[in-house]
């Protein structure tokens, strides 16, 4: 069938264009999209950061609607709405373990964009592109996408508020209710106030944290993070924010999502003995940070990364969506809207910091 599809070309070059898109395998299905969410992720592929093979169709955020169904797809039904995440193979140790986010064939299956077999369902003037990013490519009006990924979404959930539940906010969210726990009593410091780190102060709401400071050099992003349940901020220059953090009483907890190795060295140093410091931005190739080997010993301090906040999403999507109907999860704060004919206006204010997180409706 026709379709439209934003193709990305080497350059950062995105243009809506014509594609053929393929039946449905055995266990995936055809969706329609509503909406799909714009992640910095979309833009290190774009700028060949992560080694997606361009051109492609990226987009990882997807709501929309099951039009058809492959012969395998069981659990499904046409005219299913549902929500898209990362793809995983689901039968590695990993994957069994209740771990997809570490699995096995996820460099294939997720930056490649490709099936198992090693083909993509969209092909653009007869030659095939890479489209099964992140197991779904949904920068598109319709997709083929694995089922594996697929959670299923009630009728009345705004897609546009959805979307970025299937990674940014899953992150933010997963990293602090799933790896650093309750909060009673604890104090988070999370830096970065973009769509994962705004997400984790969210969660460290939920999750009962006494104190929770947001970092940031934007003062608007950390008025969104004050509006959502900060109670201590920083933020300035970069020498502005060192000097506040030096005089900050010690965290608990610390949480990075910027990636940058000055930030992630700034965010250990401000834990307390026995702290911990989980990194979620991917930083560029190559990069070192240092950190004394005895501070690890003679303080207790830990450090660790994590992929996805180590979310398992058929589990933990739901679990969002209980959150966001309690009133916990003011995502309208964060999200703003973008017809996908603007998609490359989009991405200019995510780059720029305009937009905390951009939302391509597709109708």
């Amino acid at each position: 069938m026709k379709i439209q599809a934003a193709i990305a070309r080497a350059g950062s070059i995105v243009d809506i264009e014509t594609c053929d898109l393929d039946r449905p395998g055995p266990d995936e299905a055809l969706v329609r999209l509503e909406a799909c969410g714009i992640c910095h992720t979309d833009l290190l592929s774009l700028g060949g950061q992560l080694g997606t093979p361009l051109p492609a169709v990226l987009g990882h955020e997807g709501v929309g609607r099951i039009e058809a169904l492959g012969a395998e797809g069981e659990g499904f039904t046409v005219g299913d709405r549902v929500l898209m995440s990362f793809a995983a193979c689901g039968h590695c140790p990993r994957c069994d373990g209740g771990a997809p986010a570490y699995c096995d064939a996820a460099l294939p299956l997720n930056f490649l964009g490709r099936r198992p077999a090693g083909t993509g369902p969209m092909s653009l003037g007869g030659t095939a592109i890479t489209s099964q990013y992140f197991g779904q490519s949904s920068f598109a009006t319709h997709t083929v996408a694995g089922l594996r990924n697929m959670i299923r979404l009630p009728e009345d959930l705004p897609a546009e508020l959805m979307a970025p539940l299937a990674c940014g906010v899953q992150t933010g969210m997963s990293a602090v209710i799933k790896l650093l726990g309750a909060g009673e009593g604890r104090s988070i410091a999370v830096f970065g106030c973009g769509t994962v780190g705004l997400a984790a102060v969210m969660a460290a709401v939920i999750a009962g944290y006494e104190r929770i400071v947001a970092v940031d050099l934007r003062e608007d992003r950390i008025a969104i993070a004050r509006e959502i349940g900060a109670t201590e901020v920083v933020s300035g220059d970069t020498q502005a924010i060192e000097n506040q953090l030096r005089a900050m009483a010690p965290v608990d907890c610390a949480l990075d999502s910027t990636g940058s190795t000055a930030v992630i060295e700034s965010a250990f140093a401000r834990l307390r003995r026995c702290g911990q410091l989980l990194c979620l931005g991917v930083s560029p190739g190559g990069r070192e940070f240092g950190i004394d080997p005895r501070e690890l010993v003679f303080t207790g301090r830990s450090i660790r990364g994590s992929v996805e906040g180590d979310s398992d999403p058929a589990a933990f999507v739901p679990q969002m969506i209980d959150y966001f109907r309690a009133g916990w999860m003011p995502l309208h704060k964060i999200v703003k809207t973008y017809p996908f004919a603007e998609i490359n206006r989009a991405m200019a204010d995510l780059r720029s910091g305009e937009t905390v997180k951009p939302v391509l409706l597709m109708d």
